[in-house]
């Protein structure tokens, strides 16, 4: 077994997904393809430099179908020689990208890979592609599907989280981002979108809301309420699996979940000869990853027994792990982690998450992944853990190792 290394990690900057967001008018292979060139350029690659590109794509419909990282290779500047996989572990599928690619450095099917993702969620809606999970009556009812709000909202009423502090987490959110962005802590990872004239299209996180704060967050509805119990809501289905529960509790909102924005990210893999060979020095080795199937009714609780699962096989405690990156998909999936670990606050998302910055579906796992490292490295600490809940009931991490 040879050991997989991070030599370089790289993202755009996360842009609103609405039509009049930065990003809009740039398609999934042409910011993919932008990636792969900034990564390429960065690095000095040449010819067939690495094995393959694994791309994670959630949404695979219209211009984000049809082997969408092959495209963007053909798109790029990269060796045709190199060929592409796109892979779907919805919002986990930037960071699986990496995991399988590491996987395969470690048995020994190349040297050297480039893994991470794209979502262009403004131009090619979440959901358009349908689902079996949703659409099929017989997988529907076996399975007590619900949709992801409904079931961020089942885990704040079964692990008692309330409102208040939903909210106050979302604007903690808000409130770290804002002070990494201050602090230049993005600096090495976040490149500037040009266009092929060379124009600046975006150069920071444009979701953001720094001026987020309890008052206005208050002011907001539930956002899934209306959905579960307005009849034949989905709050019944739960409560057939839950029985337990007397009704669920419905607190979250735009505000304290994810946001919807354009994204693309990417990292370049390699073992200890493909440093070598292209005069890179490595950044942190991948230790371990590990993915689990869980309840598909709560189905954001993945965090939890994937982190369990990777500590165990892997002979750790949790208190070992220096700093987290915890997917914030919604504001009780961090709570409920911080809560099953006793997990300091300080230690978990300390640049802020998703609800802050957005979600960009198949792009965010290898994001969480660089600003994990980047963060690693700005405070010296050695070991890192990211994680993301997965729609449908699974979960992802990865232990980073710097070195």
């Amino acid at each position: 077994m040879k050991d997989a290394y991070i030599y370089d990690a790289i993202r755009t900057p996360r842009g609103k997904g609405r039509k009049d967001g930065a990003l809009h008018e740039v398609t999934a292979v042409r910011l993919s393809a932008f990636t792969l060139n900034t990564l390429k350029q960065r690095n000095n690659l040449e010819g067939h430099a690495v094995e393959d590109v694994i791309w994670g794509n959630v949404t695979q419909v219209m211009e984000q179908g049809g082997c969408l990282a092959w495209a963007a290779v053909l798109a790029s500047d990269l060796d045709e020689s190199i060929p592409g996989l796109a892979i779907n572990r919805f919002c986990a599928s930037g960071l699986e990208a990496v995991n399988l690619a590491a996987n395969q450095i470690k048995g020994g099917a190349g040297d050297g890979y480039i893994a991470g993702g794209v979502e262009m969620m403004g131009r090619v809606a979440m959901g358009s592609d349908g689902a079996a999970m949703a659409v099929d009556p017989q997988v529907a009812m076996g399975s007590y599907f619900v949709p992801q709000g409904i079931s961020a909202d089942i885990i704040a009423t079964e692990y008692g989280f309330t409102r208040e502090q939903v909210d106050a987490f979302a604007v903690e959110s808000q409130s770290r981002a804002a002070a990494a962005w201050a602090d230049n802590r993005f600096a090495r990872s976040v490149i500037e979108v040009r266009d092929q004239n060379g124009l600046s299209i975006l150069d920071r996180d444009e979701y953001m809301r720094p001026q987020t704060d309890m008052q206005s967050l208050g002011a907001l509805k539930p956002a899934f309420k209306d959905m579960g119990e307005v009849m034949p809501g989905f709050d019944a289905v739960a409560l057939m699996k839950y029985p337990h529960l007397e009704m669920i509790n419905h607190i979250h909102h735009a505000g304290n979940s994810s946001g919807i924005v354009d994204g693309a990210a990417a990292i370049l893999i390699g073992n200890k000869e493909f440093g070598e060979r292209w005069g890179l020095t490595p950044r942190a080795k991948i230790r371990a990853n590990a993915k689990i199937g869980t309840d598909p009714t709560i189905n954001l609780t993945g965090p939890v027994p994937v982190t369990e699962k990777i500590l165990r096989e892997n002979g750790m405690q949790i208190g070992d792990i220096d700093l987290f990156e915890v997917n914030e998909a919604f504001a009780s999936v961090v709570l409920r982690f911080l809560q099953a670990f006793d997990v300091d606050h300080g230690k978990v998302n300390v640049n802020g998450g998703a609800i802050a910055m957005g979600h960009p579906l198949g792009a965010t796992g290898a994001m969480i992944l660089g600003t994990l490292l980047d963060e690693m490295e700005r405070t010296d600490k050695e070991i890192g853990l990211a994680t993301l809940c997965v729609a449908a009931g699974m979960g992802s991490a990865t232990i980073l190792e710097r070195v």
